[in-house]
């Protein structure tokens, strides 16, 4: 029998969330469903009962999926069925496994798999949002260990007012978007973009976030309650020794302690951490040594970790000698690479990215086709991180969600900052050659100074600075490092990235791993961070202050223009004929189409004399004849009469005989005129019943003397009555 528990969080401005267990997918460790009016999510949990052998780390899996029939829409392709993962599936299933992964017990080694499902969408409300509340709360109703719950939201501030899971048509009004994941009592993670705020409006959209989400998890609480007490499963997934623990730390720390404090790079440290353990290891009998080798693995981590803590918190010493608040060396580059439109490398420390530009025309758009975003991007930002970059000799596999996070990261530190209507779609390519530490904030920094070398006219330039934490005694002893190394990343408690101009922040990423994160210590570390990438933006400008002037030789040209939407028809023309035609004529691409309520035509090609031969041609499609305005024609065609003229493209005009010149002819050519030839002609008249068109070349031309102008026949008057015309006679 069916016995669905739900509970209801009121959001304070009519919307509602409502958590339900005990209705679907009920053989899962545990099972919710998320409704927020007509979005919904199923989110399930399943957890292994054991750890697999030699594993020592958390093997957690968050899978976020999207159903096109959610909103009512086929999937793209031939086999019209939902495939790999989009980019924005990648992003929100970080965003999850970021917010939980911290709260796993740290012995807890057992595969965990959350599958979060959108079954229905209006198109309204975001569902990104919802996933985090609804994998914690699959968690809340099962008995997997877990030091929730969490939940997610985002806030984005529009006209000043800040807005708790906004809508879509909402967020694009924002100038703060970010979404924050907390528990009760600590943040847990930030991401999002800004237009350029000040540190102090980024803390308050996160305090907005947390007081939203400690509902969230009062709720969860009052659900798991509801269901019953839920005794956590047992677990026993590490074999521990501590007599070994201890004989370990006792001969390894002081070494590792002395190594920490060296200064040196990063492969003489850690070859010199690994002769520690391995000159440990070579005290032990061949038997103890395989049957203990992963404890001792695992505790001379442990050693390592607390010798780099030690030395950070007592002494102020960072593993490469650095300050806590010091930089590392920048070099930067730019026109490093001939073939790509702009290029440039940025190497701060051990990190280095090298970076191109590539400009392309409208054709060369991204096609983006999720279940609720359909539509265009013209800004491509793609982040390589190949194995040799470490030093490691393996196989590179492609782009994994890594990749994708981190050029998500910096594309929003950057997008904001091309020009508006820019013509050119614009695709930035980063290639880390060298990574210790912040990689994606190389890849801002890098991504600036290719972007001015295309010549792309960018607002301001952008930096970028990686932020870490060492605290203990839940945050009452810290120590904030600016630009921190990998080592303090995997070591440390925080990963605060912080991108901006001069002028503010563009975009955030933050990861605690931690409890007791206070705002007091995320004030100081924004502060910090501030000082620091006003530091690396100096450098930047140093390399490079403002965009080039012009395009490099070798970059497309596009130029657009605006028509009104009743010409897009007559610019295409039967079937495509005209446009086709233009382009064959003048060698440029044309694409054109309707864009609020008008036709928006961008034309490039190789160089500026084709560009602007097919602007006048369409030019001459769209305008409106004048009376009185003088053109440049081309004789179309010679009569006994006159002659007709082009004067604007598909636009021809009569020449009468008598307008060709003040003289009188008895034929077109005795004035020398030809088809094909080139003329000036004013157009005096249009016939307002057939809507012909009447040239005149002689009005342009000098009058001779003593001739008096013959008024146009309008200007004359009526013609004189005739009386009855008189019989002609037979002429047989």
């Amino acid at each position: 029998m069916l016995n669905p528990i739900n509970k209801t969080i009121e959001l304070g401005d009519g919307r509602t969330i409502t958590i339900e267990t005990g209705k679907l997918a009920k053989q899962a460790d545990g099972s919710v469903t998320v409704r927020m009016g007509n979005t919904v999510l199923l989110a399930t949990v399943c957890a292994a009962k054991d750890a697999n052998p030699g594993v020592d780390f958390m093997p957690l899996q968050v899978e976020y999926k999207e159903k096109f029939s959610a909103f009512g829409r086929f999937p793209g392709g031939f086999t019209k069925r939902e495939g790999k993962a989009s980019d924005y599936e990648i992003l929100t299933s970080r965003l999850v496994d970021r917010a939980l992964r911290p709260l796993f017990p740290d012995d807890y080694h057992a595969e965990v798999f959350v599958n979060i499902i959108l079954f229905s969408a209006d198109g309204e409300d975001m569902p990104d949002a919802l996933a985090g509340l609804a994998a914690s709360a699959a968690l809340a109703v099962s008995d997997i260990p877990f030091n929730g719950p969490i939940s997610e939201v985002r806030v984005a501030r529009v006209n000043g007012e800040f807005i708790v899971n906004p809508t879509f048509a909402q967020l694009e009004k924002a100038d703060i978007d970010i979404m924050v994941a907390a528990t009760m009592d600590n943040i847990m993670m930030v991401e999002g973009e800004m237009k350029e705020v000040q540190e102090s409006e980024m803390l308050e959209a996160i305090r907005v976030a947390h007081d939203a989400i400690k509902v969230h998890c009062q709720a969860q609480l009052d659900l798991s309650a509801a269901v019953g007490k839920l005794e956590k499963r047992a677990y026993c997934h590490e074999v521990n020794d501590e007599e070994l623990r201890k004989d370990i730390h006792d001969k390894c720390y002081a070494k590792a302690y002395a190594v920490a404090t060296s200064g040196t790079d990063k492969h003489q440290r850690a070859e010199a951490f690994d002769a520690i353990v391995e000159e440990y290891k070579a005290s032990l009998s061949e038997e103890d040594l395989a049957a203990k080798a992963e404890m001792i693995g695992r505790y001379y981590h442990d050693v390592e970790k607390e010798a780099m803590r030690r030395a950070i918190l007592d002494e102020g010493k960072r593993l490469d000698g650095r300050k806590t608040t010091e930089i590392r060396p920048i070099w930067s580059e730019v026109d490093c690479l001939p073939g790509p439109h702009g290029s440039a490398v940025f190497t701060r420390g051990e990190t280095q990215s090298l970076t191109t530009v590539t400009l392309g025309t409208k054709s060369d758009e991204k096609m983006i086709d999720d279940v609720l975003n359909h539509g265009k991007e013209r800004f491509l930002l793609h982040y390589n991180f190949p194995p040799f970059s470490t030093g490691e000799a393996r196989a590179s596999r492609g782009v994994g969600r890594r990749e994708v996070g981190h050029g998500n990261l910096a594309h929003r530190a950057l997008k904001g900052m091309l020009p508006a209507d820019y013509p050119y779609v614009v695709r930035v390519i980063s290639d880390i050659l060298e990574s210790n530490g912040s990689s994606s904030m190389a890849t801002v920094c890098a991504g600036t100074l290719a972007l001015m070398d295309a010549g792309v006219k960018i607002k301001k330039p952008v930096s970028g600075i990686a932020m870490g934490l060492i605290s203990e005694n839940k945050g009452k002893n810290y120590a904030i490092l600016s630009d921190i190394l990998g080592d303090e990343d995997h070591l440390g408690d925080m990963d605060f990235k912080v991108t901006g101009t001069r002028d503010g922040i563009t975009a955030t990423q933050m990861d605690i791993k931690v409890d007791g994160l206070s705002f007091e210590i995320l004030e100081n570390a924004l502060a910090q961070a501030k000082a620091g990438r006003l530091h690396i933006l100096g450098k930047i400008e140093e390399t490079m202050s403002e965009p080039r002037e012009d395009l490099k030789p070798h970059a497309p040209r596009i130029e657009t223009m605006i028509i009104a939407k009743e010409f897009i028809g007559a610019v295409i023309g039967p079937g495509g004929k005209i446009i086709q035609g233009i382009q064959e004529k003048t060698g440029a691409t044309i694409a054109i189409e309707e864009v609020d309520g008008a036709g928006r035509i961008e034309i490039s090609g190789t160089n500026k004399a084709c560009i602007d031969a097919a602007i006048a041609t369409i030019k001459g499609i769209v305008s409106v004849p004048e009376v009185n305005e003088v053109y440049q024609g081309k004789i179309s065609s010679i009569m006994p009469y006159g002659a007709f003229v082009e004067f604007l493209p598909g636009k021809d005009g009569l020449l009468h005989i008598s307008e060709i010149d003040w003289k009188r002819l008895e034929t077109v050519e005795e004035a020398g005129l030809k088809e094909g030839d080139t003329i000036e002609v004013k157009l005096v008249d249009i016939d307002q019943k057939t809507g012909k068109f009447k040239l005149s070349r002689k009005v342009l031309l000098p009058r001779p003397e003593g001739m008096e102008e013959r008024a146009p026949r309008a200007e004359r008057g009526p013609r004189p009555e005739r009386g009855p015309r008189p019989e002609r006679g037979n002429r047989d």
